[in-house]
């Protein structure tokens, strides 16, 4: 049924794209597009089906965004396109044992676009051949979620550079054997966008492409099974705006509208924002907050088959148009739910947030028994697929451990998650660790830790006892190079967070900041010490140590 409905659909629109573009190119490039089209048009056309056939319009959206696709891949820079065709003839290039990832923000590394240019050095000395640059598009001044609030996918923070500069600085990576990874943060965008502005004004069409209400019947009703994110910075999914005297549906900060994928014109306009990152020379794109993309009264709204359609849908489009570029899901639920997104489909690669949470839970308790359980359970992923290891990241580290794993091994997963959110914030005797909560309940005790990866192997909680302290300090090297040594040889890309092969300790002074005091995950997101890293060849030295034991 699929493959006479798509070939019949290709044939009516084929013809009406030749006729609008191919004169653009030389024939033998624009073939070479047509049969990259005809081969992916069927798994499209069924996805697109599956999400908008019940529309009128549907056939008007399908020709629109095949359009977008067009018009994007003839935007395509040549060295791209050349780029396009090599990952063709090795299409898991990112299963090479020569992957080694890193993040950081750019400009608490090196300042801005310029800095990251001139720090390539450091980076390929350290043996960096993917390179993750936290959001640096255009975001509200204040709170802006750290630059998570997205005001333009096509601008970025000036104080960064422009985005030229960005597209240069992927190439010049590309140059060094570095593939640019960035965020596309799809789930929402922030108030300040064109496009939620153009809502504010009470433009109908834009109000359609969030989802607004308005009175408090369908939110009512949509909170009795959604759960909240942030409930004590955001209690419940909706804002009210007084402006246009509707609720909008606002899952992570009130300034954060969440996008409204029941219509078809935000995915085609989303999936041109998505391109557009693949044109400046993105090679990775980090899809953000994958779970909750699609709403459905009566359910949680997170991990909707529509989220998973409309995610293989996106990547459909790029084997289209720039099938160098690949995703990487970002799907902080839990550890059954997080295999769900990973596929050849959807996305080739993917967070580990179950590693994370087991390999500091290993450190805690002194056994494997957890870990090894866990891992033997869910380490496998489909062919062609790539975990993507790491220690922490920006964010927090929540205890994404299974409630029947601990069951299974006789452990009380509530008390468990106490004991080690505890144990991380040093409140257990014998604890190494110097952590702070992030998001805790105080009526529970539930709370995620944040710290950097030095402060919660021990490094900073040192006595004052010399012999003590050197026996602690030589402690603490070794953890941080065990959880490094695992992520580099367990399988798939290990992500280091810059700084922590130098052991950087946590910074307490972002409380002096009115824009970070409350948010305690800034405690590990410290400026670089470049004075710190001219110690790294210095075996004496504890930055020595760590980054010559990397």
């Amino acid at each position: 049924m699929w493959e006479k409905r798509s070939a019949t659909s290709l044939s009516r629109l084929l013809p009406r794209l030749s006729e609008r573009f191919s004169d653009r190119v030389e024939a033998e490039e624009w073939q070479g597009y047509v049969g990259r089209l005809k081969t992916h048009f069927p798994h499209l056309f069924q996805l697109l089906y599956k999400l908008y056939s019940d529309r009128y319009d549907f056939f008007y959206h399908l020709e629109n965004i095949l359009a977008i696709a067009t018009k994007m891949w003839l935007a395509r820079p040549d060295d791209l396109k050349a780029l396009d065709v090599i990952r063709q003839a090795d299409p898991r290039w990112y299963q090479s044992h020569r992957i080694v990832g890193a993040m950081c923000y750019v400009d608490l590394f090196a300042g801005d676009f310029q800095g990251i240019r001139d720090r390539i050095p450091y980076l390929t000395e350290l043996g960096i051949t993917y390179l993750h640059l936290m959001p640096l598009f255009k975001s509200p001044e204040g709170d802006n979620d750290g630059g998570y609030a997205i005001s333009s996918y096509r601008e970025v923070n000036p104080a960064l550079g422009s985005i030229e500069e960005l597209s240069l600085l992927a190439t010049e990576l590309r140059q060094h054997g570095i593939s640019l990874v960035i965020d596309f943060i799809f789930n929402h965008t922030s108030d300040e966008h064109e496009w939620a502005k153009r809502a504010l004004s009470g433009d109908p069409d834009y109000q359609e492409y969030y989802r607004m209400y308005p009175d408090r019947e369908q939110p009512d009703t949509f909170e009795k099974t959604v759960n909240s994110v942030f409930p004590d910075e955001h209690p419940g999914c909706f804002t009210y705006r007084n402006e246009i005297s509707q609720w909008i549906w606002t899952t992570f900060c009130n300034y954060q509208w969440d996008l409204n994928y029941e219509n078809p014109i935000v995915f085609g306009r989303m999936a041109e924002e998505m391109l557009f990152l693949a044109n400046i020379g993105v090679e990775v794109l980090r899809l953000d907050a994958v779970a909750f993309l699609w709403k459905k009264q009566g359910t949680s709204c997170e991990n909707l088959p529509e989220a998973h359609l409309l995610i293989q849908a996106f990547n459909a489009l790029v084997e289209i148009v720039a099938p160098a570029m690949v995703f990487k899901s970002e799907a902080i639920v839990h550890p059954d739910e997080v295999v769900r997104y990973v596929s050849k489909e959807e996305c080739p690669l993917s967070y580990n947030p179950q590693l994370m949470a087991l390999l500091w839970n290993t450190l805690a308790v002194k056994n494997t028994r957890l870990l090894r359980y866990g891992i033997e359970k869910r380490f496998t992923l489909p062919e062609g697929c790539t975990w993507v290891n790491y220690i922490r990241c920006h964010d927090d580290i929540g205890w994404g451990i299974s409630d029947d794993d601990m069951q299974d091994l006789e452990i009380d997963p509530y008390k468990h998650r106490q004991y080690l959110t505890k144990f991380y914030t040093g409140q257990i005797p014998g604890s190494f660790a110097k952590g702070l909560t992030f998001q805790e309940k105080p009526e529970t005790g539930e709370a995620r830790i944040v710290g950097t990866t030095a402060s919660l192997c021990g490094l900073e909680n040192s006595t004052n006892d010399n012999e003590s302290k050197n026996l602690d300090t030589d402690l603490a090297i070794k953890r941080i190079l065990l959880l490094h040594g695992i992520i580099l040889t367990i399988g798939g890309i290990p992500l280091i967070y810059l700084g922590d092969e130098l052991g950087t300790l946590n910074d307490y002074t972002y409380v002096d900041s009115p824009e970070k005091e409350g948010d305690s995950r800034w405690v590990h997101r410290s400026e670089f010490n470049w004075e710190l890293a001219e110690q790294r060849r210095d075996s004496s030295s504890i930055p020595g140590r760590i980054y010559l034991g990397f």
